[in-house]
């Protein structure tokens, strides 16, 4: 959904040394969007803008917050951007 080069523009990272944390970050956000959302980004024909930059926001939280300090906050802004398209149960 969201290429590397893509994600390091977004978090304003221009060296290579932390490619394989922001790949993991990416894979960690898209997972934790299809919780909140209870279906994969997949099912999507395209993704949405907002759900896109719910993925970004998750993505620069966990990369600037890597203490997890402020997760509870960053949690319901994700809940509250994916909101829309949530579907009401599994």
């Amino acid at each position: 959904m969201l290429e590397l080069d893509e994600v390091k523009l977004y978090l304003r990272i221009d060296g290579d040394e932390e490619d394989s944390l922001i790949t993991s970050l990416i894979e960690a956000s898209v997972e934790l969007c299809e919780g909140i959302l209870r279906y994969p980004l997949t099912d999507f024909d395209e993704v949405p803008e907002l759900v896109k930059n719910a993925v970004l926001f998750s993505i620069a939280s966990m990369y600037e917050k890597r203490e997890g300090e402020g997760f509870k906050t960053t949690l319901d802004v994700i809940k509250r951007l994916l909101s829309p398209y949530r579907k009401e149960s599994w």
